[in-house]
């Protein structure tokens, strides 16, 4: 064999080593991290959920609570008590090409831009929006994520007639936001306003002490004192509907809502010792599931719908199935959580991470990482401080 064909058969194999490097990096993995807000603490932490590593800590300016974005790529800190929303790069892009995705993961980090204004609470995203309603002045601004990322931010302002615990939800180009008591608007909102790019009033839809709301696919519901207030926002023009509570139910109202992804449904809180199904295509549309004690947190199974999740002040995770609307499983985790006290007292919080449940344990300072099947804790994660709300991304793809 001549130099030249020796040559071109070691280059020839060094292409084969970096094909077959190439597909060897490709191969699909999965990935999840806990974004992790201390209950007393201007902290976050993003904590790799199978090593239990911290992956970055990020200093906000006050405890914050925790949303996530549906696209996954950002965690919005809202602080209240610092009068801003901050928002946190998670570090997890997943890009769809059709035949596979593509998973990447870098440092999560703060991003530069902050969303400033009276008391921030309730964020919401909808239709490819962000509303953030500021209860100390009752305004509103709906802007975009990729702003944050973008380092500049341009929100859309409304004002509402009065400073109140409230929420807006983008819809299109219009917005519906709440509408406060006029008699005292210290007092829960008495119902939502639909309102145009401009401001003008387009409608107002009824809902006595309005607190809760949650998406489904295209649907929303928000809780009212006699029922749910149910956007369908499929069409061009939402379709608003007001659907009251069974006659079947106790005395009662639900005030916190979740929504189901690969299912439609929707549950929430109905007294201290039970949450209530909403199936909207169901002639029954509501379900009452008791608990056997005062529940703390609840959450239901993005990736199965049908397992809802409910964590009590006993201590003890239950799973739920939405199906036939009972409790299946049931097993002690923690030490007991009384729900007397003030309600933000440092208490369990649940996040679905795959194929893997991870409750907060505040006074443990420890992240409790548990099989959804047997409800068992496969181990743990202690954390600095006190571990509070949480918020899981992550997913599978392709890695190069």
């Amino acid at each position: 064999m001549n130099m030249k064909s020796l040559r071109l058969l070691v280059l020839a194999g060094a292409g084969l080593a970096i094909f077959a490097a190439g597909v060897a990096s490709a191969a699909e993995q999965e990935h999840w991290r806990v974004f992790v807000a201390d209950h007393s603490a201007p902290t976050v932490r993003a904590v790799d959920v199978k090593t239990g590593s911290v992956l970055a800590t990020v200093g906000v300016q006050a405890p914050a609570a925790l949303e996530a974005s549906r696209s996954g790529r950002t965690v919005f800190a809202v602080q209240s008590d610092a009068d801003r929303v901050s928002a946190i790069a998670s570090g997890v892009a997943l890009d769809d090409h059709g035949d596979h995705g593509d998973l990447k993961l870098t440092t999560p980090y703060l991003l530069n831009a902050v969303s400033k204004g009276a008391r921030p609470v309730h964020l919401v995203e909808h239709d490819g929006k962000i509303a953030i309603f500021h209860d100390g002045d009752g305004s509103v601004a709906i802007l975009a994520e990729a702003q944050f990322a973008k380092g500049k931010l341009a929100p859309h302002r409304l004002v509402t007639a009065a400073p109140h615990h409230g929420v807006a939800v983008p819809l299109g180009d219009k917005a519906l936001v709440s509408i406060p008591n006029p008699k005292d608007a210290d007092e829960l909102p008495i119902g939502m306003r639909l309102i145009d790019e401009q401001g003008k009033p387009v409608a107002d839809y009824a809902c006595p002490d309005l607190h809760g709301e949650a998406s489904s696919g295209p649907l929303l519901a928000i809780a009212c004192a006699t029922g749910l207030l149910v956007v369908d926002s499929q069409k061009v023009e939402p379709r608003i509907t007001f659907l009251p509570y069974s006659s079947s139910l106790p005395e009662g109202k639900a005030t916190t809502l979740r929504g189901a992804k690969s299912l439609r449904y929707f549950i929430g809180n109905y007294g201290p010792e039970a949450i209530v199904l909403v199936d909207l295509s169901a002639p029954e549309p509501f379900r009452l599931v008791k608990l056997p004690a005062r529940r703390v947190d609840f959450t239901i199974d993005p990736e199965h719908s049908d397992r809802i999740y409910v964590f009590t002040e006993d201590g003890f995770l239950h799973r739920i199935d939405a199906i036939k609307g009972e409790i299946v499983k049931s097993a002690k985790l923690t030490q007991a959580y009384s729900m007397d006290g003030h309600w933000r007292d440092p208490r369990p919080r649940l996040a679905v991470a795959g194929e893997e449940i991870v409750v907060s344990d505040p006074l443990a300072s420890t992240l409790r990482v548990v099989n959804p099947e047997t409800l068992a804790e496969s181990r743990s994660i202690d954390i600095d401080g006190m571990p509070y709300g949480l918020v899981a991304l992550g997913g599978s793809g392709e890695i190069h």
